[in-house]
């Protein structure tokens, strides 16, 4: 399939109903939106499967869904820094992020060495993508050892006291999925969140007290047990 096929394609599944429920959920990206569901575009990826040189035309497009779609069929062994970098720049938009992450950047070796800059950054979606990234490595990579995930604490720690929504949630998301990777990460995970708790910020007390919330509950102890 083709660049001019795929936008056609694209196009053909517009909703304009979604457009407008995606803007109740936050996702106003500066992009031009068709509205059409992540289900559509994943249907879409495995007709074509893997093309870097279309995923790349794809992201110029400027088209939110072809975005999405460049991330799912871009080849990470192909990803480099430079990139990952103007990418990342272009994230304009959480669900654009979180499914770059998901289906691209935590399979690269490069986007997982810029963790810690992104998390210095000050552009919104560019530091939410340090953790997003941190939480779809916990889910996804099953080769990183627990000194992987260990390392990634005091950033999660540093940035707590980030008052915007698409920050503080990601930081959340990284301090979650780092603690249900396995019991010894859940212990640490626990231990981070209790010292987040003590910063005086809104959002380190949120993002701490919903983190001990699911990470000591009864269910989440109990699957630890049953491994």
């Amino acid at each position: 399939m083709d660049y001019k096929e795929t936008i056609l394609m694209i196009e053909s599944l517009k909703n304009p109903k979604n457009v407008a429920q995606m803007a109740r959920f936050g996702i106003r990206p500066k992009t031009k939106v068709y509205g059409v569901p992540v289900p559509e575009l994943r249907r879409i990826s495995r007709i074509i499967k893997k093309d870097h040189n279309l995923a790349l035309k794809l992201w110029d497009s400027k088209i939110h869904e072809a975005r999405v779609l460049a991330g799912m069929i871009a080849d990470a062994d192909k990803l480099t820094v430079e990139q990952t970098e103007r990418w990342v720049k272009d994230f304009d938009s959480w669900d654009v992020c979180d499914q770059t992450c998901m289906n691209l950047l935590c399979r690269s070796k490069t986007a997982n060495k810029q963790i810690a800059g992104f998390s210095k950054r000050k552009e919104e979606f560019v530091k939410r993508t340090a953790f997003a990234l941190m939480a779809a490595l916990a889910v996804h990579d099953k080769k990183m050892n627990n000194k992987d995930f260990v390392r990634f604490f005091p950033l999660i720690k540093k940035a707590s006291n980030d008052e915007r929504n698409f920050v503080k949630k990601a930081v959340n998301w990284a301090l979650r999925q780092i603690g249900k990777r396995n019991k010894k990460l859940n212990a640490e995970a626990i231990k981070v969140a209790r010292e987040i708790q003590k910063i005086n910020s809104k959002s380190a007390k949120w993002i701490a007290s919903d983190a001990i919330r699911e990470l000591t509950s009864e269910d989440m102890q109990k699957r630890f047990l049953l491994r």
